[in-house]
């Protein structure tokens, strides 16, 4: 193999371990905001699994569609009310995950908080 193909192989097997290790942070992340924040409420992991994967791809969307990331610190209160309602929508794709407005609002606090703390969600 030539040096650019073993190169471009090790990008992609980085990438994929990059992509695992941001969805984990990200499950994680989103486990500790459910425990502490009130009215918000993950019935199993696999509703934990397929509810990170949801918020990934609103998220993604949101910044695909408008270039604003939905992180209640990275860009102040547009990017704080973007978590809050990216947490509240997420309860109409994934069955098992419920939330009200007001711990929609809590959660994305707390959601920055804990997100700041724990690693993985740098851009790839």
């Amino acid at each position: 193999m030539s040096e650019t193909q073993t190169n471009h192989a090790q990008s992609g097997t980085s990438t994929a371990w990059q992509i695992i290790g941001r969805f984990i942070a990200s499950a994680v992340v989103l486990a500790i905001t459910a425990f502490f924040t009130p009215n918000f409420t993950i019935n199993n992991i696999w509703t934990l699994a397929i509810a990170a994967v949801v918020l990934t791809v609103i998220d993604y969307l949101i910044v695909k569609f408008t270039g604003l990331h939905a992180s209640p610190f990275g860009k102040g209160f547009v990017g704080f009310a973007l978590a809050a309602i990216t947490l509240y929508v997420t309860q109409f794709f994934v069955v098992g995950y419920s939330i009200s407005w007001v711990a929609a609002i809590i959660g994305a606090l707390i959601y920055g908080v804990v997100d700041y703390f724990i690693p993985g969600n740098q851009q790839m």
